[in-house]
């Protein structure tokens, strides 16, 4: 047997570089860190929802056509329904084991959402978009929007009162664009809505088009991940020239596999113990008809709080009507939000001094301008996402509606400038915290009568791993290039001026100038950080 295994393996290293790609592939070296993990939940949430919305292709029909329902559910025989929601109808009732994987399969696609939002800020406040993985940013941004495109698609499709709704205000955004707005939506929709042909439109884009664009960008960014080398922390060893970890197999590779079982063990009970999108509770879509207390998943809820809080404002402008209070919140803001999250890292590399390639990640408090704007997004985000619910929460809490109204107005900027305010605050406090662990030690808890008669916390040095965790910070210089004396125009002020703001405050380490050349050679691409005096340095 063993004879024979070799014979096949050679025969494929002839034909295929497998013996090759093992060798450089497999031995690599993945750090290991719980914060790393979020990409392969979102990666493993992906994996769960091709292989169920596999199974619930074979049973679900596209179809717009009405007939009177004949099913197995009692309180919906005779109504008029389409194909599509009699379809969802035959597979949570009739199909064995159709409701339990329907579950799993909007579980998944919630999860699955989240973990990319997650992984998404993990980058961004740990600076993992840094030179050189730009390109690879951007990739997960694209990856988020297909996954919002994708998610929207497949709530979308059982065509009941709920989703019509949803499919109602979609159509809405589209007509609010000006001068273009109603041919796209004819377009879309191929004629008046609902129209016949949405549904089936939006079928094809969920079971092939945006799943294959997503796959692809997948293989794309995981490839990147393994070229350009993984980020990891600080620590003893660890610097900007190497990579820190378990190779990929077999150590990672088993680590990983339990990670994928347990995230379809989690998703298997989601789905057992909570329901979710009782179709047959809502009805089938009418256009007349509304259902109340109407709330989408939550990735979109943002974009419905945007809708509810723009105060009515339209323009009429050489025979067209502009509905500003649905182009800005439904086209525009989208844009806007788009556009910083691609934009951020070309912002950030043109205010920094050095630009040199970083693999050493941030810890959050060293860099408090970007994690202030960072907790300032996900403010903004999260006020929108709670005015999307502001008729359920008046009706739960028995509020006036015009109050949580003109609430949530004042939170969306009030919110975000004290979120960027305190937490500006709070990493500066870590920092000095830092500042006096490093000077005096740690605390061991025993408390000392001093000789003046007062107490005083005994302290410990710092264990070297910590000590080296506070000790490496990657701090650029604010940029100062262009505006010399000698100058006759000072150049670049913007720019330097937004480099003073962004990398200013600092709380400055109490080291020594052998440590702070150790330092220097970590986060640099130096040879000296791998040598032994180096480490000596760094300890002492």
């Amino acid at each position: 047997m063993a004879e024979r295994g070799e014979r096949l393996v050679s025969v494929l290293d002839r034909r295929l570089p497998v013996r090759q790609l093992a060798k450089e592939y497999l031995r690599k070296a993945f750090p290991d860190h719980w914060s790393f993990l979020l990409g392969e939940i979102a990666l493993y949430s992906l994996l769960v929802l091709v292989v169920t919305g596999v199974y619930l292709t074979a049973f679900f029909h596209p179809g717009m056509t009405e007939q009177p329902y004949t099913g197995s559910y009692l309180p919906l025989r005779g109504v008029l329904t389409t194909e599509a929601y009699a379809s969802v109808l035959h597979i949570s009732f009739d199909v064995r084991g159709g409701l339990m994987l329907r579950q799993i399969h909007h579980w998944g696609a919630l999860v699955f959402l989240a973990a990319i939002g997650c992984h998404l800020l993990r980058i961004f406040f740990t600076g993992a978009f840094r030179r050189p993985r730009e390109a690879n940013w951007m990739i997960g941004v694209t990856m988020f929007m297909l996954a919002l495109l994708e998610g929207f698609c497949g709530y979308s499709l059982p065509d009941d009162l709920l989703s019509g709704t949803g499919l109602r205000t979609a159509q809405g955004i589209v007509l609010s664009i000006p001068v273009i707005g109603t041919y796209l939506s004819f377009f879309i929709f191929g004629g008046q809505f609902p129209g016949h042909e949405i549904i089936p439109r939006m079928y094809i884009a969920h079971v092939l088009l945006v799943p294959a664009l997503l796959l692809f960008l997948v293989q794309i960014h995981l490839t990147l991940v393994v070229q350009l080398k993984h980020t990891q922390w600080a620590g003893p060893g660890r610097t900007n020239r190497n990579a820190v970890g378990k190779p990929v197999f077999p150590q990672y590779a088993a680590k990983s596999i339990g990670l994928f079982f347990a995230v379809g063990g989690v998703l298997a009970l989601l789905a057992a113990l909570f329901q979710i999108n009782p179709v047959w509770e809502f009805g089938p879509y009418r256009p007349d008809q509304a259902s109340l207390d109407s709330q989408p998943d939550w990735y979109v809820g943002y974009l419905e709080g945007a809708l509810r809080l723009m105060p009515a404002w339209e323009t009429n402008f050489a025979g067209h009507t502009i509905a500003w209070d649905v182009f800005l919140p439904g086209v525009m803001l989208p844009i806007v939000l788009f556009g910083v999250l691609y934009g951020y890292p070309v912002f950030e590399r043109w205010i920094t001094f050095p630009n040199r390639e970083r693999h050493l990640c941030d810890r959050p408090r060293n860099q408090p301008t970007r994690t202030a704007l960072g907790v300032a997004g996900v403010t903004f985000y999260v006020v929108l996402l709670l005015a999307g619910g502001q008729d359920v929460l008046a009706y739960v809490f028995d509020v006036p509606l015009e109050f949580l109204t003109y609430s949530f107005r004042t939170l969306l900027f009030v919110g975000p400038l004290f979120g960027y305010w305190v937490t500006r605050r709070l990493c500066l406090a870590l920092q000095a915290a830092d500042r006096r662990r490093l000077g005096e030690g740690a605390g061991t808890g025993d408390v000392r009568l001093t000789g003046a008669g007062g107490y005083r916390e005994g302290r410990v040095a710092l264990p070297r791993e910590e000590a080296y965790r506070i000790l490496v910070q990657d701090r650029p210089l604010p940029r100062a290039r262009g505006t010399e004396a000698w100058r006759l125009f000072h150049r670049h002020r913007v720019r330097n001026r937004l480099s003073a703001w962004y990398f200013r405050d600092r709380v400055e380490l109490p080291v020594a100038p052998g440590q702070a050349e150790a330092v220097r050679a970590v986060i640099e691409d130096l040879e000296e950080a791998e040598k032994p005096d180096s480490a000596a340095a760094m300890r002492s």
